[in-house]
């Protein structure tokens, strides 16, 4: 059975994650001088590389035989200092047996726990009772927590004497998506690092890599609409892209943005910018004939509430100047919506896209779907 893709491309090294550029030369420093703390704390969006960096501060922190930054290796020492004049070792090797376990996730040293399983006093008590032995064979027994909000109070209570007071040989990693559900004594006494989302411009730069590897052609259209989807999410945009790949088939042809699209049942453009015309000439009859023949013809209406607040915001960027945030459009949608903007006060844009943001949340509760977007369509309309 292959390798899905975020799996077969995940980052052996520091050199290859992208986007968390503060967190990587951090650790990597702390790394290099052998500052290394007992506690540390990573919280961020999913998808945003945590645990990814987490696995390889491990083995970095196991490794044999570390390498510079260029890459050669350099024997680690055993002594709990070096000197900060040293070069920066920091990379793990990817050949050592620490390393070859780690990778294969076999490595009896690196604990691996989910929070939102393992989330009780009892789990935890027996886990303080297996820090307190040393390491099988590597230098650190790491325990990784993945999210780790999820602990219940008695247990996160529990979990913080071991963190107050740890043994030597024990290291923790806790990764967070809801950091505001963390106790604060509990973030206190970690190294905390704030992980962001990755921009669409990250995003499609490496997607062409795994493509290239892959050997598939991907238009640089499907690639944007892929990283715009993928809500700045690395793995929830190279799972799209395998899903793509999976979908299209061997065909030998150059997977298109008209796949993509098939695939997220994205409304197309042209679809929301004939819907917008009818606004722009304030026709709310025509506007809401339009929204129920679409819907006849098997159109989600939450997905067309959706793909218009985009378009919306899109032409509101547009209207205040900030036209590089715009992406995903060709040279000719671009130039309808600048048109269509230029109707518009940037207030009533504004508006509209409170209207329509109301009308999608409405729409969860309506026993009509389509209804509260027809009333939002009236209101709109009437905006002198």
């Amino acid at each position: 059975m292959s390798l899905v893709l975020y799996r077969k491309y995940r980052p052996q090294t520091f050199g290859e994650i992208i986007g968390q550029e503060h967190v990587v030369k951090t650790l990597t420093n702390a790394l290099s001088a052998d500052l290394i703390s007992h506690a540390y704390l990573f919280c961020g969006p999913r998808g945003s590389g945590k645990t990814t960096i987490a696995r390889l501060l491990a083995k970095a922190l196991n490794c044999q035989n570390r390498k510079e930054s260029g890459g050669e290796e350099t024997k680690v020492s055993s002594s709990p200092s070096l000197s900060r004049n040293e070069s920066s070792v920091f990379e793990p090797c990817n050949q050592c047996s620490s390393c070859l376990e780690i990778n294969q996730g076999n490595a009896m040293d690196i604990i691996e726990i989910d929070a939102a399983s393992n989330r009780g006093i009892d789990e935890i008590k027996e886990l303080k009772e297996g820090i307190k032995f040393v390491p099988t064979k590597s230098k650190y027994k790491v325990f990784i927590f993945d999210e780790s909000h999820q602990l219940t109070k008695e247990a996160s209570n529990a979990l913080l004497k071991t963190l107050e007071e740890p043994p030597s040989h024990a290291i923790f990693i806790l990764a967070t998506t809801e950091i505001h559900k963390m106790i604060p004594t509990i973030i206190s006494r970690c190294q905390r690092f704030d992980f962001r989302r990755l921009t669409v411009l990250e995003i499609i730069k490496e997607l062409e890599i795994i493509a290239g590897k892959e050997k598939v052609k991907i238009e640089k259209a499907a690639l944007e609409l892929i990283a715009l989807n993928a809500g700045g999410s690395f793995r929830d945009a190279i799972g799209l892209l395998d899903q793509t790949i999976t979908f299209t088939g061997n065909l030998g042809r150059e997977l298109q943005a008209q796949d993509i699209k098939e695939i997220l049942g994205l409304v197309e453009v042209g679809l929301i910018a004939q819907f917008c015309e009818f606004l722009c000439q304030k026709k709310p009859k025509e506007a809401i004939d339009f929204l129920n023949e679409t819907g006849d013809k098997g159109l989600d209406f939450q997905e067309f509430a959706k793909a218009l607040i985009n378009y919306l915001r899109q032409a509101l960027l547009l209207k205040i100047g900030g036209g590089s945030l715009v992406a995903g459009l060709t040279k000719e949608e671009l130039e309808k919506m600048q048109k269509q903007a230029d109707v518009f006060t940037e207030s009533e844009i504004q508006n509209m896209l409170n209207l329509f943001l109301e009308a999608q949340n409405k729409m969860k509760y309506s026993p009509i779907p389509q209804l509260p977007l027809e009333l939002a369509i009236i209101e709109v309309c009437g905006i002198n």
